[in-house]
């Protein structure tokens, strides 16, 4: 899945992690983006959502997935949680319209999606303590080591995420690359706030809850690993 953008420095120019590669829409898309998107669409503002008011009630506790790609996962996810409200950002419109395409398929309600980039979205939308789990799933992992500062897990993009969090959320990240799941572990490892949820402080298997996807499964095929990261606020 493809990932949004960080800041390097604050005030200074900030670092894109992921490139805009926009397909063409497809006329499901399309149609799906034309006239699913007010039902199940979030607007960008510059203002904090009223979660109760978005979801029609109260006291759920909230996923947040950020580059969900085509969103046939995280589809999933909510439509097995329907306990649980889940947020989506994902800043590739054909994306967009397929996970607005299959929330109405799975009709599901459970599910919201923010087209733009998250580093805005979390800045100025998501309120403080309000996150239960935040899900990070095979973000662009910048292999070239030139690239490497591109890549979005960093003290930086954690500094962003941790007020959002509760009290005992936890962060899960997931890669098919062994050199940035290296990097992931030593980036959270590193924060005293959080602390890793694995026995042995390295990686995790794969839980129940996050879907296997086609990408994954060819992965596992040709003998890729996959390495799962889960962290909880202290």
């Amino acid at each position: 899945m493809e990932s949004v953008i960080e800041e390097e420095v604050p005030h200074l120019r900030r670092i894109k992690s992921y490139v805009l590669r926009e397909g063409r829409l497809t006329t499901g898309q399309e149609r799906a983006l034309r006239e699913l998107w007010p039902e199940w669409g979030i607007e960008y503002t510059d203002s904090l959502l009223d979660l109760d008011k978005v979801f029609g009630r109260s006291n759920a506790p909230l996923t947040v997935e950020i580059g969900f790609g085509m969103g046939k996962s995280l589809v999933e996810m909510a439509s097995k949680a329907p306990e649980r409200n889940f947020i989506g950002i994902e800043v590739h419109t054909p994306g967009i319209g397929a996970c607005l395409a299959d929330i109405r398929d799975h009709n599901i309600s459970n599910l919201r999606v923010v087209h733009h980039d998250a580093v805005e979205v979390f800045n100025s939308m998501i309120p403080d303590d309000s996150v239960d789990t935040l899900q990070l799933y095979f973000p662009d992992p910048w292999h070239k080591a030139r690239h490497h500062k591109r890549r979005i897990v960093k003290p930086e993009f954690l500094d962003m995420i941790m007020p959002k969090l509760r009290q005992g959320g936890v962060i899960h990240m997931a890669t098919d690359w062994e050199n940035y799941a290296e990097q992931m572990l030593e980036v959270l490892s590193a924060d005293s706030r959080i602390e890793n949820l694995s026995a042995d402080n390295t990686y995790v298997p794969r839980p129940d809850f996050r879907p296997l996807t086609k990408f994954e499964l060819r992965g596992q095929r040709l003998g890729h690993g996959v390495w799962d990261l889960m962290f909880r606020k202290k």
